[in-house]
Order: C-alpha cells, then structure tokens, then sequence
C-alpha cells in the first residue's frame, strides 16, 4: 500500500482533534486521501460532503473515542488535506466513488459500519453498491441515498451555482460555500470562531477551490444530469441492504431538511432521530449521532 505521512498542522487546528489521532496519507490511483484513525475494533468509517472536511467529525469522535472502534475519517479529493485536482471535470460521482471505493481496499477495510452526510452518503453508497456484503451497518445523516424525483426543483444555492462567471468569482474569490456554514445551522453559533477558521483553512488558497463550486454542479438540475446513473446506482445499496440501520436528521437544514421523510420511506428499518440541528449537524448534536453509531455499531456486532 502506498501511503506518505500527512501534512502537519498548525497546532491551533491540531489542538481541536481529540487525541490519538494516526493520520496519513493514501494513494487512490494517482490521487492520495488523507486518513484520520482512531481505536481498534469494528471499522467505522465517516464521510463528510461539501464544503466541509474530517474536522466535521471531530465531535462525534471524541464521544466514540474510548469505544471498541477503528474510527476512519477521510477528506474527499478535492476537499480538506486530500489532494485537490485544478480540473473542475475530475468532480464526478462516479470518480468520488472510484477513489473511495480504493481507499476502502487499500485500507484493508473488509467490513464496515458507514456513516454519510451530504456528498459523503452518495460517495459512500457508490463504493459499496459492488462491496454490500462488507456493509454491516448503516448511519445517515442529512444526505440523499438516489435519484431526485420526476418535476423536482433545485435549491436556491444549487441554483445559483450553476450561473456563468458570477458563481466562479463568488466560489473561488470569494470562498463561497466555506465561508457561509454558519447559515445552514440551527444554532447559528455553532461554526463561529476558530472553529469556521479550522473549515476555511484548507481551502485558503486561491489555487485549490476548484472543488466547491463543481461539487456543487454534481447535484442534478434534471433528470439528464451526469450524477442521475450514479445515484440510481447508490439507491440499489439502500434496496438491498436489511443490517443495522439509523437516521439522524437536522430538520432545520435548509437544503436537505425535508428529505428525511423520504429516506423514511425508503428505509423503513432504520431508527429516526429528529433534532433542531442544521446541515452540519455533527457541530450541533454530536452526542445524538455519536449514540446512534454506537448502537448500530452493537447491533452489527451481534448479528
């Protein structure tokens, strides 16, 4: 296995990860991923979206920290310590997928439980669509698990991405949507501070902010849209798998909010909790998230 140390960082940022974090770096065929790991036992694998990076776990891994869990949290290409391609063309589903679904074997991970938020669940689910008998458990959290429905509407912020030039300046000059977490909280306190400096840092040059805006542009605006096979392909995952399963939702987000009562349907297994959390509910609710691993995590190991 390829694999390079990770890029330091600087401490104030270091000081926010719980201790005993091991991190590296891994090759995904060209591209490397960087990998944070806590802990020994049942692999839990957490993924995060866009604009965020694994520093969004960080909360929900100090809660599970003392489990009997090998706690991996990945960057996405593009996207925190991971490589950052300049072509906007490299963002595809299907490429998200490819590298994760890599970093999976390279890490030797031959069963897991998966936790998916935003981007994270889509990516998640494409790489185990060919892996499902390593699947054990399942978490998601404000995500979408396939397809959009026939007459959908996309959101105002995908919208808005999808206009020439001014969406390019916005996004890349002026560090659009990293600079503006706050606004999809529940608690609007909740990304203040050195806290909304640890989510805008790896993103601080100019030069590697080409993944936002196009990881933005992944989200269909038809049903003609690249990423529409891709996603018919993560929902086959969620019709096929029956093992452990939650869902922890915040109902304040203001792009995937209403979406829960449709994974509700399509999961009829899993366990729901609701909270007043926004999109980046792992900063608002780390311990309810952190509770429903965990019992997903038992459940798994029992079965």
């Amino acid at each position: 296995m390829s694999e390079l140390a990770a890029p330091p960082l600087p401490e104030w940022l270091a000081s926010m990860f719980p201790a005993g974090v091991q991190r590296r770096m891994v090759d995904v065929g060209g591209l490397r991923m960087h990998v944070a790991e806590w802990g020994t036992g049942l692999p839990v694998v957490m993924l995060h979206g866009n604009p965020s990076w694994g520093f969004l776990w960080r909360k929900v891994v100090g809660e599970l920290v003392n489990a009997r869990l090998r706690l991996i949290v990945p960057d996405l290409v593009g996207l925190g310590l991971s490589d950052k391609p300049r072509a906007a063309s490299a963002h595809t589903l299907a490429n998200h997928g490819r590298w994760f679904a890599t970093l999976l074997d390279r890490l030797g991970v031959d069963e897991l439980v998966f936790v998916g938020q935003d981007w994270g669940g889509p990516v998640g689910l494409w790489a185990l669509a060919e892996r499902i008998e390593r699947l054990r458990g399942l978490v998601l959290l404000n995500t979408v698990v396939g397809p959009p429905k026939p007459g959908f509407r996309p959101t105002a912020f995908h919208r808005f991405a999808r206009l020439p030039l001014v969406a390019d300046a916005v996004f890349r000059l002026g560090g659009f949507p990293q600079n503006a977490m706050t606004l999809t909280q529940g608690d609007r306190g909740s990304i203040r501070g050195a806290i909304a400096r640890g989510y805008r840092w790896p993103l601080r040059r100019l030069r590697d902010r080409t993944a936002p805006l196009a990881m933005a542009r992944m989200v269909p605006d038809s049903l003609a849209h690249p990423s529409i096979e891709a996603l018919e392909r993560c929902q086959t995952v969620i019709e096929r798998f029956r093992g452990p399963t939650a869902i922890v939702w915040g109902d304040r987000d203001p792009m995937l909010g209403r979406v829960r009562s449709h994974l509700e349907r399509l999961l009829p297994q899993a366990a729901v909790t609701r909270t007043r959390a926004g999109h980046f509910l792992q900063e608002e609710v780390p311990r309810e998230i952190a509770a429903a691993i965990a019992e997903v995590a038992a459940r798994a190991e029992a079965n």
